[in-house]
């Protein structure tokens, strides 16, 4: 098998509306012109879906998608004005990364890599 590509990441949510809503209008998505209930980044789709619909628990993602942003610290501004739970700000010694909270309890990485990666063989 060879995987070409990405194409899309489910997130759990029991309200689809108030999901597409929230990704749309604080973290700017766009709302997908193809599929209800769902995003578009520019290279990925976030695609929301109902567990409890299919007889599964509803269990927030609390790893976090990382969503990468131009500047850190103004994003989790723009999310905390937009009443959403920020968690905080940390600095890996290689990225900025914001952790906040999307209205299911998802975890939201806003992310900004300032070191150049390094392959591990050279490390």
């Amino acid at each position: 098998m060879q995987v070409e590509q990405v194409d899309f990441v489910s997130v759990p949510t029991r309200d689809s509306q108030r999901a597409v809503a929230w990704y749309r209008d604080v973290l700017g998505l766009r709302e997908s012109a193809f599929s209800e209930g769902e995003v578009e980044t520019q290279n990925l789709t976030l695609s929301f879906w109902k567990p409890e619909e299919q007889g599964e628990p509803f269990v927030p993602n609390e790893n976090g998608l990382a969503l990468r942003v131009a500047d850190v610290e103004a994003a989790v501004e723009e999310v905390r004005a937009g009443g959403g739970v920020v968690m905080g700000i940390e600095d890996s010694g290689v990225c900025h990364m914001g952790f906040v909270k999307d209205p299911d309890g998802n975890v939201v990485i806003l992310h900004r890599r300032y070191a150049p990666k390094v392959r591990r063989e050279q490390s």
